[in-house]
């Protein structure tokens, strides 16, 4: 079992930047492909960001290449998502997810445990 925890969200306005956190604890979290999809209003679970065990490879959703970076931490067993350059469509709670046993790192169906989320809201 693993257990994720983000925090760092909040309100900005657009053209600013926050760092969202993904603190996980339980089995080794060095073992995970990690996650950041966000979800908006009436709308469907999105993939944002991913990165391999090994830190070594990052993927981006087109909407937020260029602005948005992921990056982990092994040793604190972390995930952070730097965020900048927000813009009011960036508006949806964000999540961070797990995932053991590899498959297609964009779909939600892949990965094995969620956090709550952290919502981000952007104003214009």
């Amino acid at each position: 079992q693993v257990q994720l925890v983000e925090s760092g969200g909040g309100l900005v306005q657009a053209g600013g930047s926050l760092r969202l956190s993904c603190a996980a604890s339980g089995r080794t979290f060095s073992s995970y492909v990690m996650g950041w999809f966000r979800q908006a209003p009436g709308k469907e679970r999105e993939f944002v960001a991913a990165i391999s065990r090994s830190v070594r490879t990052t993927y981006y959703a087109d909407s937020v290449k260029g602005r948005f970076t992921i990056s982990r931490d092994n040793a604190k067993t972390t995930v952070y998502l730097q965020m900048n350059s927000l813009k009011p469509e960036d508006t949806a709670v964000y999540y961070c997810a797990a995932n053991l046993g590899g498959g297609t790192y964009y779909r939600p169906g892949t990965y094995d445990y969620w956090g709550q989320g952290t919502q981000v809201t952007v104003s214009s």
